[in-house]
């Protein structure tokens, strides 16, 4: 492997408190956020990510391998330090994603799985970011930026560009580069938790509207 003697070390460090979440015997449950941690470091994961995760694990390289390309999260190539998906699924696509998509991709001048020449955006066409309520969405490193149009979502790819800071819609003040987010869902906690908002009010509609009607789940009755 091509990593050297201090990255490795903190790799095996940070690869052992990662193993330590599971039971005895059970530490290849550690590959997935083991591969989170590798592209933590890499930007991707990488063949020699592939072979430290199977040689700390156990594992073949295939065994990682067919883990990492079942995982639309996971990158098999370099990608950008802000990877933008924009979601173009049913709702998001009536509400206008497509068009944000046409806009971002023509701007960029890249499409699917494509990355700048400068490599800070790579840019993803999206299924689903679980976000309707807020449709047409935007991800930026996996937080979100909601309601997007196509001059908002230029806007936003212009200023992560020029290294400017962008807070997103829901989560931190800033949004984080994407090797710092894949060490957050390595489980290494970043301690941003707490900024921002983390469901707004078309998510808590449906909650809402049941508190003014009084509503509520039916009680399982008991025989």
């Amino acid at each position: 492997m091509s990593y050297d003697e201090a990255t490795l070390t903190r790799l095996r460090e940070e690869s052992a408190q990662i193993m330590g979440r599971y039971p005895s015997g059970h530490e290849r449950s550690a590959l997935i956020p083991m591969l989170h941690l590798i592209q933590s470091y890499d930007g991707f994961v990488s063949p020699d990510g592939i072979r430290f995760c199977a040689e700390t694990l156990n594992l073949t390289t295939s065994e990682v391998s067919a883990v990492a390309t079942f995982y639309s999260q996971f990158r098999r190539h370099p990608g950008g330090q802000y990877h933008v998906g924009v979601c173009t699924n049913a709702l998001c696509a009536v509400m206008g994603g497509d068009a944000v998509w046409d806009a971002v991709s023509e701007h960029l001048g890249i499409g699917n799985d494509g990355v700048t020449e400068d490599g800070s955006i790579s840019l993803e066409r999206i299924e689903c970011n679980a976000a309707c309520d807020y449709a047409p969405v935007v991800m930026v490193n996996w937080e979100f930026f909601d309601n997007q149009t196509p001059a908002k979502a230029v806007d936003l790819v212009d200023k992560l560009r020029q290294g400017k800071p962008v807070g997103p819609t829901r989560g931190p003040k800033q949004v984080p580069t994407f090797k710092q987010n894949e060490h957050l869902l390595a489980g290494f906690e970043d301690g941003l938790v707490d900024e921002g908002i983390s469901a707004g009010a078309p998510s808590l509609l449906g909650q809402t509207i049941a508190q003014e009607k009084g509503w509520s789940a039916p009680k399982e009755e008991t025989k």
